[in-house]
């Protein structure tokens, strides 16, 4: 299983409206886990949003957005 890109969050956002209420961890890119960062997305006004946060934070209603390669 793998976390979704930010690319692959924004295609789904596109097809379907997710994260309205919560928002999703999404893979980070190396350079910034090194940095003890972490981004996530969600959808408020319409519109998809990309954020980044220090990855040890904790938020109840941020999940993990994955998917299983076939």
């Amino acid at each position: 299983m793998k976390l979704v890109s930010e690319d692959m969050y924004l295609e789904i956002q596109e097809a379907e409206n997710l994260d309205l209420k919560t928002s999703s961890w999404l893979e980070t890119p190396k350079e910034v886990r090194e940095l003890g960062g972490a981004i996530f997305g969600d959808k408020r006004y319409d519109r998809t949003f990309i954020y980044h946060n220090s990855a040890d934070s904790y938020y109840s209603a941020r999940a993990f957005r994955a998917y299983i390669e076939l």
